[in-house]
């Protein structure tokens, strides 16, 4: 193999044995992204110098024959929503575009701590508002597997840098399924933790009750390293939780039985409007785990027909509080002369069409006379949402569906028609809106595009959900 197209787990055992260095896996990497990137446009920034000084310290702790984590040297790819200390943090937004990180986000603080190599940062949608990567303020990014389609979104830079073997692995967010669908449309894996296993400081906010940091790899024991990397209780976010069982970078994992397991299958999300080949891929999963021993169980989740209205009335909502900040005063791009005009004339200008559109509508939802109306109705839609998934997990251990209804489609074709974008995340909101953890791993193709299969678990069961994955990727 490449260097460039090795894992975590290969990386970490060619440089253990000096079958290669840190510097030579780091240069092959962004050798890779020189070639590759124009094409694709994954990355926004790449910090060529600052990774080389990374691998060559890397490479000295190896020289002196010091125990290293199975990360150091790994090369990664951060989403340009993720704060690094003394890099652009844009969130590929004009209003953001000259913005300087001051400190590490705490997952970056984490991982710098075991030893990886950041190689730059990945084009997003615009504040993370999208499922496209169309949304850029900048450039649209590419699908790796296609150059005429979406890579999804809002991760679409990252799921493609890791699809085209641009980083070994790389970070993402996810508020409605922005880490899972642009995985099952490039054809990785990617996981969305539980609500408050990852601590959200330095990750700009979008939807502050929604929002989640994630890893996105090429596989599912990869994804297994980041997350355990990165999670955990932070004092700087009071809705990060310590993990109640030992999680170490070690490769012994609690093993899952698949006789024992039992599946929940939803009868709602298979219906009108999913593509043929998507529905087929996903049943093919299901027989294979019914031959290995697994039971299928057919649940229900009645308030499905109620996510994509609760999830955008609250995520708009929380969208138009949090980008209040960026008033043209405080930092951001500014113009005006008056103090309405800054107001006015830098948010006009700094914000993208769809940026501007979930503001407007989020500000109406919590406007006087609408709050109870809207907003205060979809917080209580969604403790129906959770209530359905508290019954479903007393019939099963994990749930299966399609990450996506659809595989990737083509640039431009749903970028006029916000409604056809957002219905998109019929499979995946419902697990934000609930806190659950969920993981997509690569399933089929329909022609040459991949297809997801998304695997839910209870809170706080990333390490379930994972071996599962690891299960279906080895059989």
């Amino acid at each position: 193999m490449e260097l460039h197209e090795l894992t975590i787990v290969q990386a970490h055992q060619g440089l253990e044995k000096k079958d290669f260095s840190t510097l030579e896996l780091t240069k092959a990497f962004l050798n890779r992204i020189e070639k590759k990137n124009k094409e694709i446009s994954a990355f926004l920034a790449v910090n060529r110098e600052a990774a080389i000084s990374q691998a060559k310290k890397v490479d000295d702790l190896i020289s002196k024959n010091k125990n290293i984590s199975i990360l150091a040297g790994i090369p990664l790819a951060i989403k340009d929503n993720i704060l690094i200390e003394g890099q652009k943090t844009t969130c590929a937004s004009k209003i953001l575009k000259d913005y300087i990180a001051p400190y590490d986000a705490t997952c970056i603080k984490k991982l710098k701590g075991q030893g990886v190599v950041i190689l730059g940062k990945t084009n997003l949608d615009e504040f993370a508002m999208g499922a496209s990567t169309e949304y850029s303020g900048f450039f649209p990014t590419k699908n790796p597997q296609d150059l005429t389609r979406v890579p999804g979104g809002s991760s679409g830079g990252s799921a493609a840098a890791v699809a085209a073997d641009l980083c070994c692995a790389a970070l993402g967010s996810d508020t409605g399924g922005s880490i899972r669908q642009p995985a099952s449309f490039c054809g990785v894996v990617g996981l969305k933790p539980t609500y408050g296993s990852v601590s959200r400081y330095g990750l700009v906010a979008f939807a502050s009750s929604l929002d989640q940091i994630g890893p996105i790899t090429k596989t599912a024991e990869d994804a297994q390293i980041v997350f355990q990397a990165i999670s955990g209780k932070d004092l700087l976010d009071s809705t990060s939780v310590e993990l109640s069982e030992t999680r170490s970078l070690s490769v012994d994992r609690e093993r899952v039985s698949v006789k024992s397991l039992k599946i929940g299958v939803p009868k709602e999300y298979f219906v009108e409007g999913i593509e043929p080949e998507v529905e087929k891929v996903i049943k093919n999963a299901l027989k294979k785990f019914e031959n290995l021993g697994a039971k299928i169980e057919e649940i229900s989740l009645p308030c499905t027909k109620y996510v994509i209205p609760t999830y955008y009335l609250i995520c708009m909502s929380e969208a138009s509080a949090n980008l209040a900040r960026y008033d043209g005063i405080k930092y951001g791009y500014s113009k005006g002369k008056s103090l309405l005009d800054v107001y006015f004339e830098s948010r006009a200008e700094g914000f993208g069409q769809e940026v501007k559109r979930r503001i407007m509508l989020g500000t109406y939802a919590l406007s006087a006379g609408y709050y109870d109306a809207y907003y205060l109705k979809a917080q209580k839609v969604r403790t129906k949402i959770i209530e359905d998934f508290n019954r479903a997990f007393e019939k099963a251990d994990v749930i299966f569906s399609p990450t996506s209804p659809t595989s990737a489609f083509k640039i431009g074709e749903k970028s006029t028609d916000p409604l056809a974008m957002y219905l998109g995340d019929i499979f995946t909101a419902p697990v934000n809106l609930v806190g659950l953890p969920a993981v997509s791993v690569p399933a089929g193709f329909t022609g040459k595009l991949p297809i997801g299969l998304q695997i839910i678990g209870k809170p706080f069961e990333e390490n379930k959900i994972l071996e599962v994955a690891k299960i279906y990727g080895s059989n």
